[in-house]
């Protein structure tokens, strides 16, 4: 059991916006697979068989260009989101864009707009955060992305997922699936954890071999997700199962739908704030998002 923070997220706006797609009774936006990237390492696990692609953004398009917003919302606001962070996400090109090459680049920049407050005052930091909760949930199955990262200290990228019900029962017991995070002072360990009611870090990290960074090359985030398990996965290599005997007689919340978020935070109390060593610009490059559904999977929008 791991508990690396006392509380993830605070999600008032969110919550809102989750609150508004589940009254909107949402169509599935389910896409099918785009071109196979001949590097990607895509191997499903042990937890189920993955049958058929539900949804997926290849982020194919022009540089420059917005991620697809029949797709992906992105979230604004400098709260610090429960954990003291630093940045203000913005909807701007500049923190979110494709790049032409068929990824999704999410830019963490030192801010230049006076006009931005954060929550300890001007905002030092502009970022980006998206969300599938108005376009696409789904229970069970195979969720990967292949992620280049960034690196710093300071730094927090994560690929995760939250209950479409977190208007209505609040976190946590919305419940929170983190396939990756990464925080900047452990160059080459990413964490795979979940959190409910009476549990907040219920995971364990992986680490590349010999040392080596994660932010040097693009790898693949996977998790398994059965109505008995959540099986974790780094570039197909299984490293962690959790089921309900690891939650100590607490409630398993993960039977029902769970939108998608890709975000890249600065600072915050997990991994602390940058320092004269990290440098602006950061990027997380996204190659690709993918959901497969699985015999017991159910996706809706």
């Amino acid at each position: 059991m791991a508990a690396h923070r006392a509380r993830r997220r605070s999600l008032g706006g969110l919550a809102l916006l989750v609150a508004a797609a589940v009254t909107g009774a949402l169509a599935l936006t389910g896409t099918g697979p785009g071109t196979d990237r001949a590097d990607a390492a895509t191997a499903a696990t042990d937890t189920a068989t993955p049958t058929a692609v539900t949804w997926s953004d290849e982020f194919d398009g022009a540089a420059g260009t917005a991620p697809d917003p029949g797709k992906w919302t992105l979230e604004t606001g400098g709260t610090g989101n429960g954990n003291n962070e630093l940045q203000y996400y913005t909807n701007s090109t500049d923190n979110a864009a494709l790049d032409g090459n068929g990824n999704l680049v999410i830019t963490a920049r030192k801010n230049t707009d006076t006009g931005l407050q954060c929550w300890y005052g001007p905002c030092e930091y502009t970022s980006a955060r998206l969300n599938t909760a108005s376009t696409f949930t789904q229970a069970y199955g195979h969720f990967e992305a292949r992620i280049k990262i960034p690196r710093g200290q300071g730094i927090w990228p994560a690929f995760w997922m939250l209950g479409d019900d977190l208007g209505s029962v609040g976190w946590p017991n919305s419940g929170e699936i983190d396939i990756m995070e990464n925080v900047g002072k452990e160059p080459n360990t990413v964490h795979g954890t979940l959190h409910g009611p009476g549990y907040s870090g219920s995971g364990a990290p992986y680490s590349l071999p010999d040392g080596r960074a994660f932010a040097d090359d693009f790898h693949v985030f996977a998790v398994d997700w059965s109505p008995e398990k959540i099986t974790w996965s780094v570039d197909g290599q299984t490293y962690q199962t959790r089921t309900p005997a690891d939650l100590g007689g607490n409630k398993w919340v993960f039977d029902h739908p769970f939108f998608l978020i890709l975000n890249l935070a600065v600072g915050g109390n997990w991994p602390g704030s940058p320092d004269a060593s990290t440098q602006f610009p950061q990027t997380m490059t996204i190659d690709y998002v993918r959901v497969s559904a699985a015999d017991s999977a159910a996706a809706k929008g």
